[in-house]
């Protein structure tokens, strides 16, 4: 009986396998066919970043405090991150992390209507599971299905649910009253969440956040170190920056824009290699000037002896 299963296993891993690739082309024949699905769903009207945050005072406060947290707390652990764990791992970590968000976003996708995004979301997350070990491979994208992220509160702006004011939230960075309700709901709804609950494993998914949000810390810390560089008023740019990519999530467009709050959530964007300082010191040091001393006994060289004769020799020239 025992080798009766074990002899089942190979031929349901193949099973599984064919019915990643067959869903994952399928999701990509749906989406083929829905050439107008990004247009069909409105934009959600937002007001205005002057108009729109009423608590700016304290937004900034705790916009401070934050800063002080990233400086001496995130960054340094986002940088031992990075040196400490190989760039092939930590693509693996990020699709693993990637791939267990993947119940989440095929419900939102479901709950906003998009079929096309659903069979997306579900190729993508049978392939991984399956030929990609667990997800720690991100064998859809190879594919052609890139990851897109979405969450509760892009389904409240689907359906049409204002965003409130702006918000700056401590240590977590900027959002709004709407994303917040959507966030608590995504936590309570996560399969995962649920499991480690059940399981009296809470720990587990406070290490899966606590993972993530290194993760993403850790490749974006060139580009919101360059906006700090450069603003005038960072504040006012991450206040902008964030607003302009919820809105491309909202609209499900290429996110362009860096994760001015990197603590939130997963991005596709692959990590960033270091970038080189303009004022780098050089590679090989710079030989030193020689100098000699003459002797004053040493005549001068010919061509000086000339110049000093012709320059002490009485003008020619009348009137002098």
């Amino acid at each position: 009986m025992h080798r009766r299963n074990s002899a089942h296993i190979p031929a349901g891993f193949i099973f599984a396998a064919a019915l990643a690739v067959f869903a994952l082309f399928g999701a990509r024949g749906a989406v083929a066919q829905q050439p107008t699905r990004l247009a069909a769903t409105p934009a959600p009207v937002e007001t205005s970043d002057d108009a729109n945050d009423p608590y700016e005072s304290t937004n900034r406060a705790i916009f401070g405090f934050n800063q002080n947290v990233d400086r001496v707390v995130l960054v340094p652990v986002a940088n031992a991150y990075r040196a400490v764990i190989p760039g092939t791992f930590r693509d693996m970590i990020h699709d693993f992390l990637q791939n267990l968000n993947s119940p989440i976003i095929f419900a939102n996708d479901v709950l906003q209507g998009q079929p096309g995004l659903a069979s997306e979301t579900f190729g993508r997350a049978l392939l991984n599971t399956t030929v990609g070990f667990g997800g720690i491979i991100d064998v859809a994208t190879k594919f052609g299905v890139p990851f897109h992220t979405n969450d509760l509160g892009i389904t409240f702006a689907t359906w049409g649910i204002a965003p409130g004011p702006y918000l700056m939230l401590p240590v977590l960075g900027p959002s709004n009253p709407r994303d917040v309700v959507g966030d608590i709901g995504d936590g309570f709804g996560d399969p995962g969440n649920i499991v480690a609950s059940d399981h009296n494993r809470l720990w587990a998914a406070f290490t899966r956040s606590v993972v993530a949000g290194v993760d993403e810390r850790s490749r974006n810390i060139e580009n919101l170190a360059e906006i700090e560089r450069t603003s005038l008023d960072y504040y006012a740019t991450v206040r902008s920056l964030a607003r302009q990519r919820r809105a491309a999530q909202i609209r499900h467009q290429k996110e362009d824009v860096p994760n001015a709050a990197p603590l939130q959530g997963l991005s596709a964007l692959p990590t960033p290699a270091p970038t080189k300082m303009i004022a780098a010191m050089p590679t090989a040091p710079t030989p030193a000037m020689a100098y000699r001393m003459t002797s004053p006994q040493t005549p001068p060289p010919a061509s000086l002896v000339d110049l000093q004769k012709s320059s002490m020799a009485p003008s020619a020239a009348p009137g002098r």
